[in-house]
């Protein structure tokens, strides 16, 4: 498709129902990664985001991991359902991104930036939010649907060993991604006024 930037952001979603159905090929997905990674911006260019993709049998091994850390902290009544929703909402994507930033890179900036020191790991998250958006705009522009999750820091250790990544990636967000299988919920909208202020 070749939508605007607002219609992009108009139209991207929390898809909950994800089949693994082949719409764009895993070269595709690297090369929206290597875009959002190229030009979306950081704060003092600090380039600070770090991203995982998992296809195929990387990504049914991520939502395993994840299923298998949630089973021995939480009741088993309880995990049933979040079981249920795991391999119904996730697991059974085409893939799922993993949105790092790297700790190592932060460390730096506040050494080199004394003065802000204690901003560099909020504008961090800052940068990986951005990251986030624009491949989740992209996604869904070529027709696939995703959902934004959080479960680190429980998992974060076990995908460090899994895939060898540096102890310096701290894990932030999880973006799994498929062929949607359901329109999404109408989604509801505070009052704009109320959260805007305009001066002159």
């Amino acid at each position: 498709m070749n939508r605007s930037f607002k219609e992009a952001l108009q139209h991207r979603r929390s898809y909950y129902a994800l089949g693994s159905e082949r719409l764009v090929g895993r070269t595709d997905v690297e090369e929206m990664v290597t875009f959002a990674l190229m030009h979306v911006p950081s704060a003092f260019n600090s380039q600070s985001s770090r991203i995982v993709l998992l296809m195929g049998n990387a990504h049914r091994r991520f939502w395993q991991i994840v299923k298998d850390t949630l089973q021995a902290q939480i009741p088993a009544e309880v995990f049933v359902k979040t079981e249920k929703k795991i391999n119904q909402s996730f697991a059974s994507g085409y893939g799922t991104l993993l949105f790092f930033e790297d700790r190592q890179v932060v460390e730096v900036m506040e050494r080199k930036f004394p003065l802000y020191t204690s901003y560099f790991s909020k504008w961090s998250q800052q940068t990986s939010a951005m990251h986030q958006l624009a491949l989740w705009c992209m996604l869904e522009d070529r027709g696939l649907g995703a959902s934004l999750q959080h479960y680190n820091p429980l998992v974060d250790e076990a995908v460090r060993q899994e895939w060898q990544l540096p102890a310096t990636w701290d894990l932030v967000a999880q973006m799994p991604f498929g062929y949607p299988l359901t329109m999404p919920v109408a989604k509801s909208h505070e009052p704009v006024m109320e959260r805007m202020r305009v001066f002159e």
